[in-house]
């Protein structure tokens, strides 16, 4: 292993783990609960998608229909028995009007922040970023380049 590698490896907080889905080891970083399995993160993806079509009311077999799949097989998504790639997650996003964002928040929300506390604040900015008109954007744009550059002048010193 190369000492850049071991950078990496120490600058993201990674550790050397096994996972049942992959014979060789793996490097991960831990979520709020420990290091979830691939298989635990996709029954995450997998509900998180189902709660996704529950709340546009729409039944399996319409999501099929509009994602052209059956319903067993889509059905296999929302039960993790197939896996999902991620164009697909785009094209499920898409006819569900659901930000992906939010379906791997409830996946691995640990990517959003060292803290459960920073993870949701910095999800719930997200949020609201999404829903903000696009004229308001560029002035949230600026404000927040501003404030990224005094930090980076207050982390200097």
């Amino acid at each position: 292993m190369t000492k850049d590698l071991k950078e990496h490896i120490a600058e993201l907080e990674l550790v050397q783990t096994t996972d049942p889905d992959n014979e060789k080891p793996v490097y991960r970083r831990p979520g709020f609960d420990g290091i979830a399995t691939f298989g635990e993160l996709d029954d995450r993806l997998g509900e998180a998608l189902r709660r996704c079509r529950q709340k546009q009311g729409l039944s399996r077999a319409d999501i099929a229909i509009l994602v052209g799949l059956s319903e067993q097989v889509y059905g296999r998504y929302e039960r993790n028995s197939s896996k999902m790639t991620v164009s697909r997650l785009i094209h499920l996003s898409e006819v569900l009007g659901a930000s992906p964002l939010s379906m791997l928040f409830s996946t691995a929300p640990h990517l959003w922040g060292k803290s459960e506390v920073e993870a949701e604040r910095r999800f719930r900015i997200m949020k609201l970023l999404e829903d903000l008109p696009a004229e308001t954007m560029a002035s949230v744009t600026t404000l927040l380049e501003t404030v990224a550059v005094l930090q980076a002048k207050v982390d200097e010193t």
